[in-house]
């Protein structure tokens, strides 16, 4: 499956349009990466374990994408978005939100 945040793929035709796809990954928060975060916080620099979160929620996302792109026979995604978000479902916690949206499309190698 091709996957591009372009709303073209080089060097293939675009021969339908098969709909909008979107998936979300949501990530409950962790004690103690919450205290090494606030720390962080504190004596500054950057936070890995919260990067990796957000990196690994991001490559979830666009596999969760492909699988609805598959879903409508597309074999490629255009135009993809990745956007991240909290939710607060009350005051103890935090949800990290990762969505992907993108087009599922035909696309045919051009000659």
């Amino acid at each position: 499956m091709l996957t591009t945040t372009t709303d073209t793929a080089q060097g293939y035709e675009i021969k339908e349009y098969l709909g909008i796809v979107t998936a979300e990954v949501v990530y409950g928060t962790n004690a103690i990466r919450d205290l090494f975060a606030g720390i962080r916080d504190v004596i500054g620099g950057r936070t890995g374990s919260y990067e990796k979160v957000f990196e690994k929620g991001q490559l979830e996302a666009i596999k969760k994408l492909e699988k609805q792109a598959q879903k409508l026979a597309a074999n490629g995604v255009i135009g993809i978005k990745v956007d991240t978000g909290t939710i607060n479902p009350d005051e103890k916690g935090v949800l990290f939100l990762i969505t992907a949206t993108g087009t599922a499309v035909q696309l045919e190698p051009r000659n």
